[in-house]
């Protein structure tokens, strides 16, 4: 709690410094941290900011959530040397969760050139502030003085740095730690393809039509050891996205991540941060910091993968439709063959009201695939049922109803005959 209440006064701090110095406007090529981001993806090539010098926007996030969740197995017993049943589930009912807290930072480096810098200050999984990753944002090259550069400035955004990987569209509505403003629901999906890499993406658009290509180093931190292990990734993306008429968009795009071989690659395990639901099928050795991804599920394709996604996103007035369907395909370090994993998800919304901010949701997700070191076929399946309400552009209460099921796991893995289900409620913040 400690750590959470140092981190409110860091960030408040800032907020009113930066308000007191006026520079709380927004900025060029910009994702806004409110209701404002709903649906944004890539930043798009309209300026609608002028650039009036080099500023600083200093902005933040919040996040809390109340938890009433149970959970149930029917694995069999595992008794270790201290004769704890490893299988046993631990004992979990209502409850608050962490708050957690983002601080975001951009700056106005240039007409068209922005840096952003995101700061973890209170995190499930670690107990110190530490830095989530940044970039440099380039939309116009007018500071290189190179002539005429409307080729650039019209069609093109480069972006380098350590930074969040722009592999398919569910990394744009989900929770980051802090920061749920965009996330209808309160949780991830059960495999949630996120990481942090350094590296670089140039990104097209013209007229609807949008296309990436981006490389990174592979890894969520990097290194100079193990040379021979480490490869270089590639990631892909081509789509449209356009509003057919005024009440009516339509989104569609397909993305490729790619590596042959890495140290330890966590593209279904770069959060840090941590999942929604706390301590849901763990036993009763576990902690909240240390079983920060309860929940979740994650292949461990870590040496070599490849994987596929398709997002398909209509919006009608105010009925969202967003999908996600996957395919990641690869092993371990060592692992003799290859293993596939599937994602399904779907999501619709309904948003109402002035300026539509009340909302209604509903999810499906589903995972399935070859487990590692056993072999066996198993899946999960997840329902999401919920709503929110904008009390203001820069505060969102959200309720959900969650129910995961695990199917066709060993008698002796504790998600045998797995389940956990109930209801959250989330409060959020961004400004």
């Amino acid at each position: 709690m400690r750590k959470f209440t140092f981190a409110l006064i860091a960030l408040v701090g800032f907020a009113i410094s930066a308000i007191g110095q006026g520079i709380q406007r927004d900025m060029q090529f910009w994702r806004p941290y409110d209701q404002r981001g709903l649906n944004i993806f890539e930043t798009g090539k309209e300026d609608t900011t002028a650039f009036d010098g080099m500023r600083v926007r200093v902005g933040g996030h919040f996040a809390q959530q109340f938890q009433n969740l149970r959970h149930s197995n029917t694995a069999s017993a595992n008794i270790n040397d201290n004769n704890v049943n490893l299988n046993q589930l631990v004992d979990i009912g209502f409850g608050s969760n962490l708050a957690t807290a983002n601080l975001n930072i951009d700056v106005a480096l240039a007409d068209g050139v922005r840096l952003n810098l995101v700061t973890y200050l209170s995190s499930r999984h670690h107990p110190e502030s530490w830095v989530k990753g940044g970039f440099i944002q380039v939309d116009k090259l007018n500071f290189l003085g190179l002539g005429d550069i409307d080729w650039f400035n019209k069609y093109l955004t480069l972006r380098v740095g350590h930074m969040e990987i722009n592999y398919g569209d569910a990394h744009y509505r989900r929770s980051d730690n802090g920061n749920a403003m965009y996330n209808p629901f309160i949780g991830n999906y059960i495999m949630d393809a996120f990481t942090t890499e350094v590296g670089g993406e140039l990104f097209f658009q013209n007229n609807g039509w949008l296309a990436m290509a981006a490389i990174t180093g592979g890894e969520i931190q990097g290194g100079v050891t193990n040379p021979d292990n480490r490869k270089a990734s590639f990631i892909g993306k081509f789509g449209y996205d356009k509003y057919l008429n005024d009440d009516l968009r339509v989104r569609l795009t397909g993305s490729v991540y790619t590596t042959s071989g890495s140290q330890r690659n966590t593209l279904w395990g770069g959060d840090r941060a941590g999942s929604r639901y706390y301590l849901v099928m763990e036993n009763t050795l576990a902690t909240t910091a240390g079983n920060f991804t309860s929940g979740r599920f994650n292949p461990n394709q870590t040496d070599n993968i490849t994987a596929f996604v398709f997002n398909p996103f209509i919006k009608y007035k105010g009925l969202e439709f967003f999908g996600n369907f996957e395919q990641s395909k690869g092993a371990a370090r060592n692992e003799a063959t290859e293993r596939t994993w599937t994602q399904i998800g779907t999501d619709l919304v309904y948003r109402f009201g002035t300026y539509e901010k009340f909302y209604v949701a509903g999810r499906y997700n589903k995972v399935s695939g070859t487990l590692f070191g056993s072999g066996l076929e198993v899946d999960m399946d997840r329902v999401q049922v919920g709503g929110g309400w904008f009390v203001t552009k820069n505060i969102l209460a959200k309720l959900e109803y969650v129910n995961q099921n695990y199917n066709g796991f060993a008698a002796s893995d504790i998600r045998n005959g797995g389940r956990f289900n109930g209801l959250m409620i989330e409060g959020v913040i961004g400004f």
